[in-house]
C-alpha cells in the first residue's frame, strides 16, 4: 500500500541545513496498523507528510499501491490525496462550524447531492459513535469527542490510507484508549491501512501491527512489534519500551541503594525476559525445585501484545553459586532473556 525508497528531506533555516529525514526506505502492506515512534525532533512527522506528499521529499520516491506520487501533477496530486485522509493532535476542526458541517466539509465538490452528503455524514457520525452531536459545535465538545469528530471528517472521501499526526497525545489515558479502540475498529471494518506517529510506546503496544523506530531523521529499528518489544537491539528503543512497563524501577532502587535490593552472601537480583510468543511455562517453580534455589519476586510485568503474553520478572535468587549459574543457562536455553542486575559475587 505504501512504499518509500531512498526518501530524504532537508530544510533551511536560519542559514543552517537540517536534514530531517535521511534516506529512509519503508514498506507498509494493505489493512494493517503501522507505528513511527520517536523523540521529539527525530523527524518522523516530516516523515508521515512525506508519504501523502505534504512535504515534498528532496530525495527518493513515493508510491501509494503502484502509483509513484512524487512523479504527479498538482491536480493528479490532489485527485491522490483524497484517498490519503489524515488526522492531528489538535484536531483542527472548523470552531464556527457545527459537527455535521465538519465532516461534510471534504464533500462539498465531490458531485453528490445534499441527500447523500447528508445520508454519508450521518453513516460517518454513527461509525464514530456521535450520531446525537451533529447540531454540537466544537466548543461544546471534550477533546476525544472532538477527535472522533476529525477521524470522521479524515473518512469522508472513504479513503484507503489514515495517518495519524500525534492524534492522542493531548487527550488523558482514557480517552486516548477509546480512540486507539475506534482505529482498531475501522481498520478491521473498513481494512484502511493506519499509520500512527507517536512518542508513546503504550500507543504502539495497544493498536499497531508493526514499528518503525526514528531517531535523528533515520529507522534504527523496525519489525513487528511483539519482537521489538521482547527484544529491542538499540538503546533508544530499549528506552521506549522501558517506559511501559515497571521492571526497570529496580534500577532506581539500586541508584538510591534502597530496600529491598540489600543483598546478603549467596545472592543475586536477575530480570527474567520472556523472548518468544509464549509465557505459560512455570520457568520460576521449575528452577526453584531443580536448582534447590529461593526466587523471591520484586516486579512482575505480564500483558498481552496482540494475543501474544509478554513481560517478565525481576528477582532476587538465594542458592549456592553453581546452582544459580546452572539455572541461568537452563532459562537460556529455554529461550529467556537473563539479565544481571546486581551480582553478590555469583558471576564473579
Amino acid at each position: 500500500m505504501i512504499r518509500l525508497e531512498n526518501v530524504s528531506k532537508r530544510f533551511e533555516t536560519e542559514g543552517r541545513l537540517v536534514e530531517a529525514v535521511k534516506n529512509i526506505n519503508l514498506y507498509m502492506e494493505k489493512g494493517k496498523i503501522y507505528g513511527i515512534i520517536g523523540f521529539s525532533g527525530a523527524g518522523k512527522s516530516t516523515l508521515v507528510r512525506c508519504i501523502n506528499l505534504l512535504e515534498r521529499p528532496t530525495e527518493g520516491k513515493v508510491y501509494i499501491e503502484d502509483t509513484e506520487l512524487t512523479s504527479l501533477s498538482d491536480k493528479e496530486l490532489r485527485e491522490k490525496r483524497k484517498k490519503i485522509g489524515m488526522i492531528f493532535q489538535h484536531f483542527n476542526l472548523f470552531a464556527s462550524r457545527n459537527v455535521f458541517q465538519n465532516v461534510a466539509y471534504p464533500l462539498h465538490k465531490s458531485g453528490l447531492s445534499k441527500a447523500q452528503i447528508k445520508n454519508k455524514v450521518n453513516e460517518l457520525l454513527e461509525l464514530v459513535g456521535l450520531s446525537d452531536k451533529a447540531e454540537a459545535y466544537p466548543s461544546q465538545l471534550s477533546g476525544g469527542q472532538k477527535q472522533r469528530v476529525a477521524i470522521a471528517r479524515a473518512l469522508a472521501n472513504d479513503p484507503q490510507i489514515l495517518l495519524s499526526d500525534e492524534s492522542t497525545s493531548a487527550l488523558d489515558p482514557q480517552t486516548t484508549k477509546s480512540i486507539l479502540n475506534l482505529l482498531k475498529e475501522l481498520n478491521e471494518k473498513l481494512q484502511i491501512t493506519i499509520v500512527i506517529i507517536t512518542h508513546e510506546m503504550q500507543v504502539v503496544k495497544e493498536i499497531c501491527d508493526k514499528v518503525y523506530v526514528m531517531d535523528d531523521g533515520e529507522v534504527v529499528e523496525e519489525g513487528d512489534v511483539f519482537q521489538v518489544f521482547a527484544n529491542p537491539n538499540k538503546q533508544i528503543t530499549k528506552d521506549f519500551v522501558d517506559s511501559t512497563s515497571n521492571l526497570s524501577k529496580i534500577h532506581d532502587l539500586i541508584d538510591r541503594n534502597r530496600s529491598p535490593i540489600q543483598l546478603s552472601s549467596g545472592e543475586c537480583i536477575l530480570k527474567f525476559k520472556y523472548i518468544e510468543r509464549n509465557a505459560s511455562e512455570a520457568l520460576v517453580s521449575q528452577i526453584s525445585r531443580q536448582f534447590h534455589l529461593d526466587v523471591n519476586i520484586i516486579f512482575g510485568n505480564i500483558e498481552l501484545i496482540g494475543e501474544n503474553p509478554i513481560g517478565g520478572l525481576v528477582s532476587i535468587v538465594r542458592g549456592e553459586a553453581n546452582n544459580i549459574r546452572d539455572a541461568v543457562t537452563y532459562l537460556k536455553n529455554k529461550n529467556v532473556g537473563v539479565e544481571v542486575i546486581l551480582d553478590g559475587g555469583i558471576f564473579k
